[in-house]
């Protein structure tokens, strides 16, 4: 042992092994009682009949070994052991009721924390207007977005250190529900003064011959895999470098002409001086976008940003078909 106190859930607690020592109930009769000052005062207030509630506060009297009040002609007042027992119990019921509140608050996801990981920008799309629009419904939970990689995520969300992430792709994940939520096209970043910046949209002949750069932190990776599956065949390989910079610094190097990378179409809301953005026309370059969760979560914030993200993806559907 290292001498701390162990959790209140794991002390014991003394009470009987069959219940309560008193039903919780009588305390409603009591203080009802002890506001109105008479029995029939405190039956009109609880909607309850006068007998009841007399027989109910002497039931619980005999429970616990005291009188609480004095019973009069016009009335009841409380007893010296009665206002002792009401100025002990009063705070515990205060506290009681806290906690009940809070824990109530938890359970509307009035509060709490959603753990969300990320491995596409913020600048703009579905995901930036959930975030967003999240944090204006439910200004008391916490999204704490945490940057990544797809296994580092996995990982946290089996360890319970992540709530939720975001990845390209739909395909199943072990252990893990995975639903679909968004789809964006890819598109080309470049200089402005690169060739090809003159063309409003591009498809993979044009860019054969280019030289691609990516980060190699997320989601470099995965641009690096998505540019050799586009690309290579049996005579052609991409050439595509790795730059241990982050995305940000990665644009800057794109803007000064040192080459070409691809980008999801949420980064095309953002605005970089000499930066172009062009889409890929390809139907296979529509890239789809999935949350990923473990089903064995128990956090009710997620349950509702679950909820919220689907109403979301539904009225964006809904926006694009009309």
């Amino acid at each position: 042992m290292d001498g701390t106190n162990p959790p209140l859930w794991e002390r014991p607690v003394r009470w009987p092994a069959d219940g309560l020592p008193f039903d919780m109930r009588a305390l409603r009769y009591v203080l009802a009682a002890a506001e109105q000052m008479s029995f029939s005062g405190a039956a009109c207030a609880l909607g309850m009949k006068v007998s009841s509630v007399s027989r109910h506060v002497r039931d619980f009297e005999d429970e616990i070994g005291i009188s609480l009040f004095e019973r009069t002609t016009s009335g009841v007042r409380l007893t010296d052991a009665g206002s002792r027992f009401l100025d002990d119990i009063i705070p515990v019921l205060q506290m009681a009721e806290a906690v009940l509140q809070r824990a109530g608050a938890a359970g509307r996801v009035e509060e709490g924390t959603v753990r969300v990981g990320i491995i596409t920008t913020l600048a703009g799309g579905f995901l930036r207007e959930l975030v967003a629009s999240y944090r204006r419904c439910y200004p008391g939970v916490e999204l704490d977005i945490q940057d990544g990689g797809r296994r580092e995520h996995l990982r946290a969300i089996r360890a319970r250190q992540l709530d939720i992430a975001f990845f390209t792709g739909n395909a199943p994940v072990a252990g893990c529900d995975v639903e679909e939520f968004w789809r964006e096209r890819v598109h080309v970043a470049m200089a402005v003064h690169h060739p090809l910046a003159s063309s409003n949209a591009l498809d993979w002949p044009q860019l054969r011959d280019e030289r691609f750069i990516v980060s190699t932190t997320e989601p470099g990776p995965e641009v690096h895999d998505y540019i050799v599956r586009r690309v290579a065949d049996y005579s052609t390989y991409p050439d595509v470098t790795a730059r241990h910079v982050t995305v940000e610094t990665l644009m800057h190097i794109v803007a000064i002409g040192e080459g070409i990378t691809l980008v999801s179409e949420g980064w095309t809301s953002m605005a970089h001086a000499d930066l172009a953005m062009r889409p890929l026309t390809a139907a296979e370059d529509i890239v789809p976008f999935s949350a990923v969760w473990s089903p064995s979560s128990d956090n009710p914030a997620l349950r509702r940003f679950l909820s919220f993200a689907r109403d979301l993806a539904a009225r964006q559907r809904v926006r694009r078909n009309q």
